[in-house]
C-alpha cells in the first residue's frame, strides 16, 4: 500500500530496455486474478479507480500502457504504424501471469485503444483470455480509421503539456473540452498519474507525440481479430460519437449494446452499467 492508498505493482515483461509495466491492483489479493483493465489512449490506470473500487469482490489489475502513467517502457513514436506494440506488452503480461500454475484465464476489460488491444490479444492468446468487456473500442473500417485521426493527432501535439502543479492542471481541465462530461473523481485520478514531476512543476506522462502516434498508427486489423475470437465478448458503444461501428452482434457470443446519453467516455458517464457488465462477464466466462 502506498501513501496514496493504492496498491501499485510493476512487471518485468522481458523488454530489452529493462523498463517495466506499471499497474494498480484492486480487490482481494488472496483471490485469483479475475481481470485486467487496459485504458484509452492518453489516459492511465488510475483514471478508472472510481469505476473499479466498488467491485470489492473482484480481483483486477489496471495496467498503464507503454508511454503512459507510471510505466517505464520506452515510447518512441517515430516509425510507429499500429497498436501491436501495446498489444505485445499485454500478451507478454498475460504470459508472465501464466507462470503461476494456479492462474486462471482472465477477462480483459478495455476502453478505446485498450479495448482494441484487448481484442487483438484475445485472438492471439485464446487460452489466456476467457472473456472480453470492450468499452467503445476502436473498431472501424480501415478507411474510416484514417479519417479524422489527423485532427486528433494535431490536437495532441498542440496540447499544453506543462503546468505549475497538478492542481493547476485539474483546474484547467475541469468542465472543459473533452473533460466536460467527466465527474470529479476520474478527472482528479487522471491528473494524479497523468503527470510526472519535473523542475518547476509537472509535465504530461504521455507526451503529445506519443498520444498523436496512437491516433495515426492504424495498420492493425480488429476485424481479423473479431473473426478469430473464440471467447465471449460484451461491447458497450457510446450513444454519441462512438468509435465502434458495430451496431448489432456480428455473430453468436458477441453482444453489442449502445448506451444512450453517453459519449466515448462512457466508463465515467455510466459506471454502474459498466460494472454490471464486468460482473456478468466474470461470472459467466
Amino acid at each position: 500500500m502506498n501513501d496514496d492508498g493504492l496498491v501499485r505493482r510493476t512487471f518485468d515483461i522481458g523488454d530489452a530496455s529493462g523498463g517495466r509495466l506499471a499497474a494498480l491492483e484492486f480487490g482481494p489479493a488472496a483471490r485469483p486474478l479475475d481481470a485486467l483493465l487496459l485504458h484509452a489512449n492518453g489516459f492511465n490506470a488510475r483514471t478508472y479507480r472510481s469505476l473499479l473500487e466498488p467491485l470489492t469482490d473482484l480481483h483486477v489489475l489496471a495496467v498503464d500502457h507503454r508511454g503512459h502513467g507510471r510505466s517505464t517502457l520506452p515510447a518512441e513514436p517515430a516509425g510507429r504504424t499500429d497498436w501491436w506494440d501495446v498489444t505485445r506488452d499485454l500478451i507478454a503480461l498475460l504470459d508472465r501471469l501464466d507462470e503461476n500454475p494456479l492462474a486462471p484465464p482472465l477477462v480483459l476489460i478495455g476502453h478505446s485503444m485498450g479495448g482494441t488491444a484487448s481484442l487483438l490479444a484475445a485472438a492471439e492468446r485464446p487460452e489466456r483470455v476467457r472473456g472480453l468487456v470492450l468499452l467503445d473500442p476502436v473498431i472501424q473500417p480501415s478507411a474510416r480509421r484514417g479519417e479524422g485521426h489527423a485532427g486528433l493527432a494535431e490536437g495532441a501535439i498542440k496540447r499544453r503539456s506543462d503546468f505549475p502543479s497538478r492542481d493547476a492542471a485539474l483546474a484547467a481541465y475541469r468542465g472543459r473540452g473533452a473533460f466536460r462530461t467527466w465527474p470529479e473523481a476520474p478527472l482528479a485520478d487522471y491528473v494524479a498519474d497523468g503527470f510526472r514531476d519535473v523542475p518547476g512543476g509537472v509535465t504530461l506522462a504521455c507526451t503529445g507525440a506519443w498520444e498523436a502516434s496512437s491516433y495515426m498508427a492504424q495498420a492493425h486489423d480488429p476485424w481479423a481479430a473479431l473473426a478469430r475470437l473464440s471467447c465471449p465478448a460484451a461491447i458497450l458503444r457510446a450513444g454519441t460519437g462512438s468509435t465502434c461501428v458495430l451496431e448489432e452482434s456480428p455473430r453468436t457470443g458477441i453482444a453489442v449494446e449502445t448506451l444512450p446519453g453517453t459519449t466515448h467516455f462512457l466508463p465515467f458517464e455510466a459506471p454502474e452499467r459498466v460494472r454490471a457488465v464486468i460482473r456478468r462477464a466474470v461470472a459467466s466466462a
